[in-house]
């Protein structure tokens, strides 16, 4: 059978997708693990939204601005001017946002935002509510514990993918449309804040089939993450705690911020990521978020989510400081698509949120920008299928049908490896001659006998230090060490 869509990822942008597809239509939706393994279920920011039309050009000005105006202005403005009427119709939908003591939409202030335009749900966890509401609007079927492994793409046609479906299982789906939405990279790098679902198999894919991948040096990290944890996926500290009191200080209670940034706490993402990692190394000091400016029982209502994660830490909220590092966060590069979310050069093939790159971030995601994309772009990638209405004869597919090995003894070692190599040589500071090196030991990776998944891998994380040392100046997230 052919379905009418493939959808990769159950995150914001593919159950968004799914929401707004015809119930008549057959769609398949492949999930890598459980639905809720995303990073928008984890996504504690809210979401921005110019808050009307005079709002739309100060929205636009400030993504151009975090992004280091190394973004498509087109993008941006179909972002923004897209934003409220989307957000108008996942509330019509019935999803509940934070209201204020009015009964209005309560919006708040976030980091290089120039007015509060940031919606939350159920205070801090608005991924996690917006996730669950698309979940339960989701007519469709979801696919669970199947892993992506191949596009089955012949003259410039995605005719469907094959599939993980167990260890040594797989499986063949065809399709009118697929749509990717199978989110960033996070799990190639040794700290950060992503699903472990998340590891950029997608885009090493992509390389491998010869689509184009765009701004993969553009990689974001969160600078304010919980330090000295043992799990895979760092706890966030939302950009909203900084945005509305926060404050970074040293061990010595020394702001420093304003040392590198006259907006200090309020600085662009990478700014403030590379000041915490340039100051801890020349001083040796510990870094921590102070939350004194709060009381006690606001903090609670405003954060419940942190305030409870804290508190199982061991951290009493708002009256201690928490100590903080780096790590990754957001890719801003991704999977090349034109205005309408299709991958470029493909006639049936789109992406759409974090595994796509439009050029929207430009050089560094202005916050909360990511789930905005997701609701936005997912609707314009729908309209468009649909207008275009692509047909598939799965009979016209002739190519050969390949049989993988998902892993292999010798992958644990060498994926160990690769996300410490990748954590020392392409995060916040970079240095040319260790990336090349990096790239060297990448290329001697590949040479190996390993399981499929791990050379994808392989390939997205070449791609990210190909484009970091093709890059020869420094700017926004790309920051390199002369």
């Amino acid at each position: 059978m052919v379905y009418d869509y493939i959808i990769i990822g159950t995150g914001v942008a593919g159950l968004n997708a799914a929401r707004l597809i015809p119930r008549d239509k057959k769609v398949l939706i492949l999930c890598k693990k459980s639905p809720w393994d995303c990073n928008t279920f984890w996504a504690q920011g809210g979401v921005a939204t110019a808050v009307d039309k005079d709002d739309i050009e100060p929205h636009i000005k400030d993504t151009l601005v975090a992004g280091v105006n190394q973004n498509s202005v087109e993008a941006v403005r179909v972002l923004s001017e897209n934003s409220r009427s989307c957000i108008n119709d996942l509330i019509s939908a019935g999803l509940e946002f934070d209201l204020n003591d009015k009964g209005q939409l309560a919006f708040t202030k976030e980091a290089a935002h120039s007015r509060s335009r940031i919606l939350h749900a159920d205070g801090d966890a608005t991924g996690r509510m917006v996730h669950l509401f698309l979940l339960s609007q989701c007519n469709h079927e979801i696919r669970t514990n199947v892993v992506v492994n191949d596009f089955l793409i012949d003259d410039d046609i995605c005719y469907g993918v094959q599939f993980f479906t167990s260890e040594t299982q797989e499986e063949i789906a065809y399709a009118h449309t697929t749509i990717i939405a199978s989110g960033g990279v996070g799990s190639i790098y040794k700290y950060h804040t992503n699903s472990t679902a998340i590891a950029g198999e997608i885009q090493g894919l992509c390389v491998e089939k010869g689509l184009k991948l765009k701004d993969m040096e553009m990689m974001q990290f969160h600078p304010t993450v919980v330090k000295g944890t043992h799990f895979a996926r760092k706890p966030l500290l939302s950009e909203a705690l900084r945005g509305e009191g926060a404050y970074i200080v040293d061990e010595n209670d020394y702001r420093f911020l304003f040392d590198y940034h006259e907006d200090g706490e309020l600085a662009p993402r990478d700014v403030v990521s590379r000041s915490i990692f340039d100051y801890h190394k020349k001083t040796g000091l510990g870094i921590y978020l102070s939350f004194d400016k709060f009381e006690k029982n606001f903090f609670i209502k405003r954060f419940p989510n942190i305030y409870a994660n804290l508190k199982d830490l061991g951290f009493e909220l708002p009256f201690e400081k928490v100590p903080i590092s780096p790590a990754f966060h957001y890719a801003m590069g991704g999977i090349q698509t034109d205005i309408k979310a299709k991958v470029i050069g493909m006639k049936n093939l789109y992406a759409i949120g974090e595994a796509a790159c439009n050029g929207i971030h430009g050089a560094n995601r202005l916050a909360s920008n990511s789930l905005l994309e997701g609701i936005v772009f997912s609707k314009i990638a729908v309209e468009e299928t649909l207008k275009n209405d692509f047909k598939i004869d799965e009979k016209n597919y002739k190519k050969e049908i390949k049989k993988y090995t998902r892993n292999k003894e010798i992958d644990k070692k060498i994926k160990d490896s690769l996300r410490k190599l990748m954590w020392e040589n392409a995060a916040i500071v970079r240095d040319r001659k260790a990336l090349r090196l990096t790239l060297e030991k990448i290329d001697k990776f590949l040479e190996e006998d390993v399981g499929r998944l791990l050379h994808l891998r392989l390939l997205t994380a070449k791609s990210i230090l190909k484009a970091a040392v093709e890059r020869e100046v420094s700017i926004g997230a790309h920051f390199i060490k002369e």
